[in-house]
């Protein structure tokens, strides 16, 4: 049985409980009826489908929350597996009550609320989760289907039993390492191996580790048959290192392995060189030894779990997948880094996308600006369906699904008077919506009559300024608060020239998208969404175009860049995977001052394209992405070719500034730091081409000449920059003692290309908010014009907007004291500056 996203979404809308849960998810019929007493009031309770003893109630009515916890402990006398659906028909919701119990433990109650204004996906999802197929109809028990409901309605559940363990494992795993003395490196380590540990359990899961689903655990197990355990070479020495450096890490043509190792080793993929080399830390302490013990206990964790690595809903509430790690480590790195809070993916989205398609519309606007005139097809779109454009939400209970707009004649007749005659208002009704007549079908959750006649007004004024032509500039749709992402890909999709497509894939395909203080990448995975289903639709539009050429007379050479582009994608046996890799490798640089906060980040990108892959024979190389994801104090470095230019021309000590002439040596070192750089973007260039090319590789020697380069350069401006704070340059402990305080960053030499060029196209991140006084004591900045503001998110703000190019677009969540206390004046005329340059 086929899970049908779009029958189940009727049903719910129209309130079809029966015909939902026995043709749609697999349930049983049921006829069962309850009378339960609550106080004065009766409630019957009507069941319309159970599973296995697990039943299906419906309520006509949504009592409060009390009420229903009081109907749920009558209902479990009847059937202790339960869910109850309240249903207010007339107001247009249902409310999913779900409770959990567990022996020892308070109930704890799950309400999940549905709008029949709503899509209902996040409801829909959790409904897939316990369609039953008829594959399964023979096997599944009450505890099975008891188990789903928990994954479903509980689903913090899952995330925060791993979080926990994963915690406390982490914590036992740092304690068993051996042979690094530093704390800070200590932690960091541990986290590395964790991630990779918990990629393998990702893909041996699937059989992409020797066609065998324990392969970590028998591995194990065969060393320490073969030479005793913890005898001569622990597991963690003779195997673990090998199938990261030598394995997982190379080609099979580079790997340097003796039969016997081989044998064990068994058929592994190349996945990445990034991910898997002898990492800097493995470098730095080469007597890292790790018992067995720790990776059995481990692994007994880890075993409690099951791991699948794609996209689809938890079945089980022992279940983890790519999204379950990716909130884990959310909190976990969140929990550490001070000023750094969790951002929602409706937060990330709505900056993501009102400042990358904003982008990507301007440079097609200079491309092709025909296409973009205010009569042209482009903005016909919304002049002819504008409701395709007004969100769901706004639309609600003004404009109805055939597009006809609710009569004023259906609101109440105090409404329609304050509506109209503001003295009339009855103010001590604003907030009663749910005992007016029909006030439910008209109202968002919590909304005022006051809210709803605004918004009201506010949608009918937008539908006609739509419908007149009056939107032709992208800015407005970001004014308008409209569906911009919608509209994008309708742009793409309709457009009717090639010139115009030309335009937005060449926007796309260029756009530089930057956090600078990243995270674990919750605005990096929102870039790469929004980035996705525009690649996605470029792609399909050039191939209707290559299409229609088919049976007609045309030049040989017409369309052929899109036939190029397509030609390219079709030697890869995953389009998906080749569209995110080419994203992640050409679109999407994040900087942290946390090294785990970007290890993690680098991880949960490459589990994002794992997922995409199906069979073993799919497997490309992870990309590299050590170049794009950078760990380092995005407050502290050279940021610009001018900051570049005075570091050479001027020394300073303190505050006393001795000039240097560009005569001499001075000019001559500048010159050829400045040739240095660009064989540096060069070869940087050449890596990332090689990456997204089929058939095209790197090795370690490739990799390792690059990081050679970036290194020797930025080893210059360091000692340039250490000197302007003051370090003793003749003193090596304390310029090493500096570096590691203040983990410089130099934006213009590690990201030469795009600061040559003008900077970053798009800026977007959740600054650390963080009086300055609680770093003070560890690093300090230097030549911000915000540092009276005292406050780590203004001088971030100030360092984007230097690093976005001309015409760039910049979104951050900003606490509202940045524009209203004179506290930070500063930032606020940086505002102002960035205001005229638009």
């Amino acid at each position: 049985m086929k899970f049908d996203v779009d029958a189940v979404r009727n049903c719910l809308k129209s309130f079809d409980f029966q015909t939902l849960f026995r043709e749609h998810l697999g349930w049983d019929n049921h006829n069962q009826r309850l009378e339960v007493a609550v106080g004065n009031q009766t409630y019957a309770l009507t069941a319309v489908a159970q599973k296995r003893g697990f039943v299906a109630f419906t309520c006509p009515a949504i009592p409060d929350r009390a009420t229903r916890l009081k109907i749920d402990n009558h209902v479990t006398r009847s059937a202790r597996e339960h869910f109850v659906i309240y249903v207010d028909r007339p107001g247009g919701q249902q409310v999913w009550h779900w409770v959990r119990r567990e022996p020892g433990k308070p109930l704890a109650s799950r309400d999940h609320r549905f709008y029949v204004s709503q899509s209902g996906d996040p409801l829909i999802q959790r409904l897939n989760q316990i369609a039953v197929s008829l594959d399964e109809e023979e096997r599944i028990t009450v505890v099975d289907v008891a188990g789903r409901a928990r994954a479903a309605f509980d689903v913090d559940r899952v995330t925060r039993r791993f979080y926990d363990r994963f915690k406390a494992e982490h914590e036992a795993f740092r304690k068993l390492i051996q042979g690094i003395t530093s704390d800070a490196d200590l932690q960091w380590y541990t986290s590395l191996m964790l991630n990779r540990l918990m990629f393998v359990y990702f893909i041996q899961k699937k059989g992409f580790l020797d066609g065998d689903t324990d392969y970590l655990r028998n591995r194990l197990a065969q060393v320490q048959a073969v030479r005793g355990s913890n005898k001569f070479h622990s597991f963690y020495r003779y195997f673990l290192l090998r199938l990261f450096h030598e394995g997982l890490g190379k080609s099979p043509d580079e790997r340097a392995l003796d039969p016997t190792f081989e044998k064990l080793l068994g058929n592994v993929p190349f996945l990445n060189g990034g991910f898997f080399e002898v990492h800097d830390l493995e470098a730095r302490w080469p007597e890292i030894d790790i018992p067995d013990a720790a990776f059995e206990k481990l692994f007994d964790f880890f075993d409690q779990y099951a791991w699948h690595l794609d996209e689809r809903p938890l079945r089980a509430d022992n279940e983890i997948n790519p999204d379950v790690v990716g909130y884990i480590f959310e909190k976990y790195i969140n929990q550490k880094q001070m000023g750094a809070y969790y951002t929602k993916e409706d937060i990330t989205e709505y900056i993501s996308k009102n400042t990358i398609i904003p982008f990507i519309f301007d440079v097609a606007s200079k491309a092709c600006a025909v296409a973009f005139k205010p009569d042209s097809a482009l903005w016909r779109l919304l002049r002819d369906d504008p409701d395709r454009y007004i969100y769901p939400a706004v639309r609600h209970g003004v404009v109805r699904a055939d597009g006809s707009i609710v009569p004023e004649s259906d609101l109440p007749d105090f409404v329609q008077k304050g509506m109209h005659d503001p003295k009339a208002r009855m103010h001590d009704r604003r907030y009663n919506l749910e005992q007016a007549p029909s006030g439910d079908l008209l109202r968002l959750a919590t909304e005022t009559w006051r809210e709803y006649v605004y918004r009201r007004n506010r949608c009918l004024e937008i539908r006609e300024k739509l419908r007149n032509g009056e939107v032709h500039q992208i800015n407005d749709l970001i004014t308008l608060n409209l569906d911009i992402w919608q509209f994008a890909r309708d742009a793409i999709v309709q457009c009717e020239g090639p010139e115009l497509l030309r335009a937005f894939w060449h926007a796309i395909e260029n756009i530089t998208v930057l956090d600078p203080t990243c995270g674990s990448g919750a605005f990096l995975f929102a870039a790469l969404r929004i980035l996705e289903t525009l690649y996605s639709d470029c792609l399909e539009r050039m191939e209707r175009f290559v299409e229609d050429l088919q049976g007609k007379k045309h030049h040989p050479e017409q369309f052929s860049d899109f036939k190029r582009v397509l030609e390219q994608i079709g030697k890869h046996p995953n389009e998906r995977y080749f569209i995110l890799k080419s994203i992640i490798i050409n679109n999407l640089y994040g900087v942290d001052i946390m090294e785990e906060a970007v290890e993690i980040c680098k991880l949960r990108l490459f589990l994002k394209l794992a997922a995409q892959v199906e069979r073993v024979e799919q497997i490309e190389p992870l990309p590299d992405i050590d170049f794009n994801i950078r760990a380092g104090n995005t407050l502290v470095g050279y940021a610009t070719a001018e900051d570049v230019r005075k570091a050479f021309h001027e020394k300073k000590v303190g505050e006393a500034v001795q000039h240097k002439l560009l005569l001499g040596s001075a000019a001559e070192e500048y010159e050829q730091f400045q040739e240095d750089l660009e064989l540096a973007d060069r070869a940087f260039v050449q890596f990332r081409a090689q990456q997204t090319t089929h058939g095209g590789r790197i090795t370690h020697r490739d990799k390792q000449e690059l990081r050679h380069r970036l290194e020797t350069l930025t080893a210059q401006l360091d000692r340039f920059l250490a000197g302007e704070y003051g370090v003793d340059l003749e003193k090596p402990q304390a310029f090493e003692a500096w570096k590691a305080s203040h983990q410089p960053f130099h934006w213009f030499a590690e990201f030469y290309g795009i600061m040559r060029n003008g900077g970053f196209n798009v800026i977007i991140g959740n600054p650390p908010y963080v009086s300055y006084t609680k770093v003070r004591s560890e690093y300090q900045v230097k030549g911000f014009a915000t540092e009276p503001c005292a406050n780590l998110y203004a001088f971030v703000t100030e360092r984007g907007f230097r690093l976005a190019s001309e015409g760039g677009r910049f979104g951050m969540i900003v606490p509202i004291a940045s524009v209203s206390t004179n506290g930070m004046k500063e930032l606020q005329s940086i505002y102002r500056e960035q205001a005229k340059q638009q």
